[in-house]
Parts: structure tokens; sequence; C-alpha cells
């Protein structure tokens, strides 16, 4: 009992010294279980993965946004695996990405004007050189329930969603969240298959 107090402990002190510019918490209460999911699913081992990259370019082009971002929140980085409109930019600390508040409820994200919104006033993104204005995020949840990343659209312009769109954003996550679990069975099948050899 007293090894898996210190275990927790120590994950929350990584926690703790994440810069946190919106707020409000952002470390949701199943974050180790969580990660353990990122981890599973993601195994974050490089940059923009170049199918995610390709996946973000439809999807930029399909809301006629500059940016659309894949992105993996991990313990202190949200790292971009698909990234079309801020090529060169693979990863941004959790405390200041939109997409660490995406992860935290299973329902979209939207900032139509997310220089209107409290949270986001001293988020250097938003109140930044980068500009950040709208923003729309789906998490990736694994069939467990769990977020572990997002599929998102930005613009430095505010603008609209409608509830169309939003059911198209929905359905890239999903299409996008089926790929990372068809590579994560693809990796335990070959794993299991080594240790038969």
């Amino acid at each position: 009992m007293p090894g898996r107090i210190l275990v927790s402990l120590l994950h929350l002190s990584k926690y703790l010294r994440v810069k946190n510019t919106f707020g409000k918490p952002i470390i949701p209460a199943n974050e180790n279980i969580r990660i353990e999911a990122v981890n599973e699913y993601v195994v974050l081992d490089g940059f923009p993965d170049k199918y995610f990259n390709e996946v973000a370019q439809i999807i930029a082009r399909s809301f006629d946004t500059p940016i659309a971002l894949i992105s993996i929140v991990g313990s202190e980085q949200v790292e971009f695996k698909g990234n079309f409109g801020m090529e060169g930019v693979n990863t941004v600390d959790r405390g200041t990405s939109l997409c660490s508040l995406a992860v935290l409820d299973h329902a979209p994200t939207i900032f139509n004007d997310a220089s209107k919104e409290p949270c986001l006033l001293t988020n250097p993104l938003v109140a930044g050189e980068f500009g950040l204005r709208f923003y729309a995020g789906v998490p990736l949840r694994t069939q467990q329930g769990l977020n572990i990343g997002t599929v998102c659209v930005v613009d430095k312009e505010p603008r609209d969603f409608t509830e169309k769109e939003l059911e198209l954003l929905d359905r890239f996550a999903g299409n996008v969240m089926k790929e990372l679990e068809d590579r994560r069975l693809l990796r335990v099948s070959s794993q299991a298959e080594q240790q038969r050899l």
C-alpha cells in the first residue's frame, strides 16, 4: 500500500509541473489510466505520421480552415500525429494547447471566438502573436471511454460551426480512432507472434 501511494504521488508531482494557462483544472480524475491508454494506443514514438498528415489535410480542406490537427494529449505535451497548417511544430505544452481542454469531456469543444472566452484570455495561443480565434475539437475516445487526444480544426478568424460540420468532424475522429485501434491490434498481434517463436 505505501508503494502505491508513493507511485501516485510521483505521478501527481509530474502533473503539477504542467504550466496551466487556462485558470481551471486540466488534469482529469482518470489521468493515470488515460496516460496508460495513450501509451497503449499510440506509443508516443515520433512526430507527424505521413498517413495522419494526409488525413489532417483532408480535414482542413473539408472545413476550409487553414489548420487541422490530430493530437495526442500526453502527460506534459500535446503531440501532433497529423498536422496540416502548422508544419514544423510537433508539440505544444499541455497547459497551452486547447486540446487539453477538449479531452476533459466526451462532448466536442468549440470556441467560435476564443478571444471572448474567459478561460482563454491569458492563453498565449489566443492572446499572443499566433492569434488563434476559432477552435473545434472532438475527442479521440478509446473503446474503454478514455479520451487520448483530439481531431481539431483551427482558424485565426472567428467563425460559426454548424451541426452538420460537427457531425462531419465527429466522423473524422471516429475514423482516426479506428486507424489507431487497428494499429494497436496489429502491434499486439505482432508481439504475441514474436513471443511464440
